[in-house]
C-alpha cells in the first residue's frame, strides 16, 4: 500500500472517531448541565407563605429556577437553613428579626432599624432592601371618647399620659412572630398591661373600657369589627419599631439582576395590598402561589 493511502485511511479512522466525541461536545454545550432552584423558605404563618411566593414568583421570573420550601419553623430555623445553604431566601420583618437577634437593640425608624439588623445578622447573610411602603409595625387605638377627652391625636400625645392608663396587647394570627421588645412604645410605662388571646378579644375590652389603650400587634386591616369609635394613632416613626418585610439572603448567592428584581418587589409592596393577600390565605384558603402571581402581573413585575 502507498503511503498516500495509508495517510488517506488513517485520516478516515480519526474522523470516524472524532465525529461522536464532537457530537458528544455539541449535546453538553446545548443542553446544559442541571442547575439546583434556589430555595426561598417559608415559615407556617400565611404572610410567610404570601411573601415567599412573591419573591420565589419574582426570581424566577429572571430565568432563574426556584422553589419554595414550606414549613420553616421559627427563625433560628431559618437562619440555621440560610447559614447550611439549604435556604437561599425567607421573609420576614426588619424590626422583628432585630428584636431576635439583638434584644437590646433600640433602634425604631426603618432606616436605623435596617442599618442595625445588617450589622446584627450572620456574617454569610444579608437583607434586600426593606418594604418602606408596607408598615406592619403594630398600632395603637383607643376610644374616639377617650382621644376628645385626653387630647390624644398621635402616639407622641400618649407617651406624655401613659401612667394611670391599662394597656391591652395582643398578637395577629397569620403574620410573622413579634417579639415583645418590639411592640413595645418608647418612652411609654403603663400602670398594667393585659394580653388578649386574639384581636377580636382586645376590640371587645377597649370598648367595654376594661382597657384604656390598645396595641395591636399589626395594621388596623387585621382588626376585627374594623375602627368604627375607635382612633388609631399616628405614630411619626420615633415610638414604635419599624417592621417592613425584608427578603433575608444568603450573601454571595444572588447576582445583580436577581437582587435588584426582589428591591424592586419592595418598592411596589404596601401595606393594604399585603395585608389583603394575608386575609384571602389565612381566612379563605386562597393558593399564595396564585395570588402572588396576580400580584406581581398588576405591578409589572
Amino acid at each position: 500500500m502507498s503511503r498516500a493511502m495509508v495517510l488517506a485511511a488513517s485520516v478516515r479512522v480519526v474522523g470516524r472517531m472524532l465525529v461522536p466525541a464532537l457530537a458528544v461536545l455539541a449535546v453538553s454545550c446545548g443542553s446544559g448541565e442541571a442547575v439546583d432552584p434556589l430555595v426561598v423558605g417559608a415559615q407556617q404563618p400565611a404572610q410567610s407563605r404570601v411573601l415567599a411566593e412573591i419573591y420565589a414568583q419574582a426570581l424566577a421570573r429572571t430565568g432563574t429556577a426556584v422553589r419554595v420550601e414550606p414549613g420553616l419553623g421559627d427563625r433560628r430555623e431559618v437562619l440555621d437553613a440560610l447559614a447550611a445553604g439549604t435556604v437561599t431566601v425567607a421573609p420576614d420583618h426588619n424590626g422583628a428579626l432585630l428584636a431576635d437577634l439583638n434584644a437590646g437593640a433600640d433602634a425604631e425608624t426603618v432606616e436605623v432599624v435596617t442599618e442595625e439588623l445588617n450589622g446584627s445578622l450572620p456574617q454569610d447573610t444579608v437583607t434586600s432592601d426593606p418594604a418602606d411602603g408596607t408598615d406592619f409595625e403594630p398600632r395603637v387605638l383607643v376610644t374616639t371618647a377617650t382621644a376628645e377627652q385626653r387630647g390624644f391625636g398621635s402616639v407622641g400625645d400618649l407617651v406624655k399620659q401613659c401612667s394611670g392608663l391599662t394597656a391591652g396587647t395582643a398578637a395577629v394570627p397569620g403574620l410573622l412572630d413579634l417579639p415583645a421588645v418590639a411592640a413595645r412604645i418608647s418612652g411609654c410605662e403603663f400602670t398594667a398591661i393585659q394580653q388578649f388571646a386574639d384581636p377580636a378579644e382586645l376590640r371587645h375590652a377597649l370598648v367595654d373600657g376594661r382597657i384604656q389603650v390598645a396595641v395591636l400587634g399589626g395594621p388596623v386591616e387585621f382588626l376585627p369589627g374594623g375602627t368604627d369609635g375607635l382612633t388609631v394613632l399616628a405614630d411619626s416613626g420615633d415610638a414604635i419599631r419599624a417592621q417592613n418585610p425584608v427578603a433575608v439572603l444568603r450573601k454571595g448567592v444572588l447576582d445583580e439582576r436577581q437582587a435588584e428584581k426582589l428591591n424592586y418587589v419592595a418598592g411596589e409592596l404596601t401595606t393594604g395590598e399585603l395585608a389583603a393577600l394575608v386575609l384571602r390565605v389565612r381566612d379563605e384558603g386562597a393558593d399564595p402561589a396564585d395570588l402572588a402571581r396576580s400580584w406581581l402581573d398588576a405591578h409589572g413585575l
